[in-house]
C-alpha cells in the first residue's frame, strides 16, 4: 500500500465508467483520476498528475489496513474488502448508468457494508476542476456540500457516512462500521446543466441495476475460449472505453502517464486512434458485439469524412479532428512532465493509417453487410489518395518525432489498403474504374519492400527500408495477411523479433533513434502480437506458452498498461491501455481458430 511522495504504483489501479468518463480508483480507496463530463475532459480529481495539487476523492479505514479488491462477476463495478484490526469492511464503486426519469448527468457511488467488527472510515472530497487551474468554491446548496468552477459543479449526497464538513478545500466525513450496517457517498456532477439531487433510493437502486446491466453485456459474449477470463475482462474494457454518445473507442481514459519515470514521452491518449480501428473491429465481431462494432464503424466513417480522402491519425471521440497538443499545470506522475492534453501526432503523416481502414471496412462488410454508393465512392477516393502518396516517408505505427523514414510496417498497410479495396472492387462492393491501378501500385509497393524492407544480414523484414534496425510492429504484416514472396520471411521475422527486440515474455518496439530523450519499457501489445503472429503461421504451441507468460503480466483485476519495466514490474504508459487488451482478445481468438475451438 506504500506510495512514493503522494503517488501510487500505476497497477494499483482499478477503472470504473459509465460509457462517457472513467475514474482510476488505488488499492487504498483513492480516486485520483475522473474527468468531467467526458473522457476528454479536463480532469476533476488530477492527484494521478500531480499528488499535490490534483485533486482526489478519498475513503478507506481509519489506521491500518489489509486489502483485496475484485470486480464483481464479470462486471466494471469494482469491490474492495478493507480488513483491519477491529473489523472489516466491503466498498463497492461504480459509475452509474443513468435510469428514466431526472437523473444525474454524471454518478459516481461508493458504497460502504459493515462485514465484521467496527471500522472507522473516512473520506474526503478535494476537487480541482481543469486540471486543477479553476478557482474552486465550496458551499452548500439545500444543505448539501456543493462545489463550483465556471461552468462545472460536483455535489457530494452522504447517507449513514458522516455530518460532512465542509472546508475551503474539500469535503469531508468519518463514520463507523458494524456487521450489517451500510453508507453511501454519491458525487453527482454537472457541466452547463442543473444539479440534479438524487435520493437515497434512486442512487442504490441505480448501482444495482448498474451492475446487472455490466454481467447481461458480459454473457452474451461467445468467446469460450481457454482464456475466457482475460477475455471477457479485456472486453469488459473495451466497452468501457466506448464512448456511448458516438460510438468511438478510447485509446485509454488516462493522459500523461509516463513511458519512463521522470522522462518527458507523456502523451494523451483520450482520443481514438485509426491505427486501432482493425484490431477494434476484429475483436468486437469475434466477441459477437455488433451493434458496437456497426456503431464504431460508422463513426469512423463520419470522421474521417471531415478530412477526406485524408485520413487523420487520430479523431476526437465526438469525431472531430482538432486536438492541438498543449501542456497544462500539472507536475506529472511522480514528477514527469509534461503534462499533455491533447497530442501532436495529429499534425503527422501515418500511411499505416490507410491499411486499417481498409482492413475495418473490408471485415465490417464481411460480417455485417454491404457498403452504401456514397461510401464506396469515398473509399474508392481514399484507395486512390493511397496511390499518390505511399512513397512518401512518414512518422510511422509508433508516432516518432525524429525525420519521417520510409517506415515498413507503413508500406505493409499501404500494400493491404490497395489490396482490400481491389478485392471489394471485384466483388462489386467498390467502383471498378481504378481496379488495374490499384493492383498495379500493390505490386509496386510489394516490390518495394521486399526488395528495400529485408534484411538478410539479420534474416528478417527491418523497421524501414535500407536501414537494418528492426520492430515489431512488421508483425502485423503476418496479422494482417501481408503476403510475402518468400514465405519464409515471415517465420524469419518472428524469429528475429523473438531473438533481439525480445526478453523472455518482453517486447521493445523498435531498434534506433525515435528523436526523444531516454528509453521506454517492454510494449505489452507486441508481446500479445507475438503470440497472434506465431498461432498465424500455425506455431501454435509456441504461440500458447508465451501467452500464458503474457497473460502474468496483468494486475490484481486483470488490467494492463501500455508498457512494463522488465526489471521490476512496474506499469508504465497510460493506463488502462485499449490496446493491450484488443492485442489480447485477438491473440486468445487467433490461437482458438488454429486449434479449431
Amino acid at each position: 500500500m506504500a506510495r512514493r511522495d503522494g503517488y501510487a504504483p500505476l497497477c494499483d489501479y482499478a477503472v470504473i465508467g459509465d460509457g462517457r468518463s472513467a475514474a482510476l480508483i488505488a488499492r487504498d480507496g483513492s480516486i485520483d483520476w475522473l474527468c468531467s463530463p467526458e473522457i476528454d475532459s479536463p480532469s476533476v480529481f488530477g492527484a494521478l498528475l500531480d499528488a499535490s495539487l490534483g485533486g482526489s476523492f478519498t475513503l478507506a479505514p481509519e489506521g491500518s489496513y489489509s486489502v483485496q479488491r475484485r470486480y464483481v462477476a464479470e462486471s466494471n463495478v469494482l469491490e474492495t474488502t478493507f480488513r483491519t484490526s477491529t473489523g472489516a469492511v466491503r466498498v463497492t464503486d461504480a459509475m452509474t448508468l443513468p435510469d428514466a426519469g431526472l437523473v444525474p448527468e454524471r454518478e459516481l457511488v461508493r458504497h460502504v457494508d459493515g462485514l465484521a467488527g467496527s471500522v472507522v472510515m473516512r473520506w474526503s472530497v478535494e476537487p480541482r476542476f481543469r486540471y486543477a487551474s479553476a478557482r474552486t468554491t465550496l458551499g452548500r446548496r439545500y444543505g448539501t456540500p456543493v462545489a463550483e468552477a465556471g461552468r462545472d459543479a460536483i455535489a457530494v449526497c452522504a447517507w449513514q457516512a458522516g455530518k460532512p464538513v465542509t472546508t475551503s478545500r474539500s469535503i469531508d466525513g468519518s463514520f463507523h462500521t458494524d456487521p450489517g450496517s451500510s453508507a453511501t457517498v454519491a458525487l453527482v456532477a454537472a457541466h452547463e446543466a442543473p444539479l440534479v439531487f438524487p435520493d437515497r433510493r434512486d442512487v442504490e437502486a441505480r448501482l444495482a441495476t448498474t451492475t446487472r446491466w455490466w454481467q447481461q453485456w458480459a454473457q452474451d459474449r461467445r468467446y469460450e475460449g481457454p482464456w475466457r477470463d482475460a477475455v471477457l475482462r479485456s472486453a469488459l474494457l473495451l466497452k468501457l472505453l466506448v464512448h456511448a454518445p458516438s460510438g468511438a473507442v478510447a485509446a485509454a481514459p488516462t493522459t500523461s502517464l509516463p513511458e519512463v519515470i521522470g522522462g518527458e514521452r507523456n502523451w494523451d491518449y483520450r482520443f481514438c486512434w485509426i491505427r486501432d480501428s482493425a484490431f477494434t473491429m476484429n475483436a468486437l465481431l469475434s466477441l459477437g458485439c455488433s451493434a458496437e462494432a456497426d456503431a464504431f464503424f460508422w463513426w469512423l466513417m463520419h470522421a474521417s469524412q471531415l478530412t477526406r480522402p485524408r485520413v487523420q491519425v487520430l479523431y476526437r471521440l465526438n469525431g472531430s479532428a482538432h486536438a492541438p497538443e498543449r501542456v497544462v499545470p500539472l507536475a506529472g506522475y511522480c514528477g514527469s512532465a509534461p503534462v499533455r492534453e491533447g497530442n501532436g501526432a495529429v499534425e503527422q503523416l501515418q500511411l499505416d493509417v490507410y491499411g486499417d481502414v481498409f482492413q475495418t471496412a473490408w471485415l465490417y462488410r464481411r460480417a455485417l453487410g454491404g457498403l452504401d454508393r456514397d461510401l464506396a465512392r469515398r473509399l474508392a477516393g481514399i484507395a486512390d489518395y493511397v496511390t499518390s502518396i505511399w512513397r512518401e516517408p512518414d512518422a510511422g505505427l509508433w508516432e516518432v518525432r525524429s525525420d519521417p523514414r520510409h517506415f515498413t510496417q507503413s508500406k505493409m498497410m499501404c500494400w493491404l489498403a490497395l489490396e482490400r479495396a481491389c478485392e471489394l472492387a471485384a466483388a462489386h462492393f467498390l467502383p471498378t474504374r481504378a481496379q488495374a491501378r490499384w493492383r498495379h501500385e500493390a505490386d509496386a509497393l510489394q516490390r518495394f519492400v521486399e526488395e528495400r524492407c529485408w534484411s538478410e544480414r539479420r534474416g528478417s523484414y527491418t523497421r524501414s527500408a535500407d536501414h537494418d534496425e528492426l520492430d515489431a510492429g512488421v508483425l502485423l504484416g503476418c496479422i494482417f495477411g501481408y503476403t510475402p514472396r518468400d514465405d519464409t520471411r515471415m517465420d524469419r521475422t518472428i524469429d528475429a523479433v523473438r531473438e533481439h527486440l525480445s526478453d523472455g515474455v518482453f517486447v521493445r518496439r523498435y531498434d534506433g533513434d525515435d528523436g526523444l530523450p531516454g528509453s521506454e519499457g517492454a510494449f505489452i501489445a507486441c508481446s500479445f502480437w507475438l503470440v497472434e503472429a506465431l498461432a498465424r503461421r500455425a506455431r501454435h504451441d509456441e504461440a500458447a506458452a508465451l501467452m500464458e507468460r503474457v497473460l502474468g503480466l496483468a494486475n490484481d483485476v486483470g488490467l494492463y498498461a501500455e508498457e512494463v519495466e522488465p526489471k521490476t514490474g512496474d506499469f508504465l504508459g497510460n493506463f488502462p491501455q485499449g490496446l493491450s487488451h484488443l492485442a489480447l482478445i485477438n491473440a486468445a481468438v487467433a490461437l482458438g481458430e488454429g486449434r479449431g475451438s
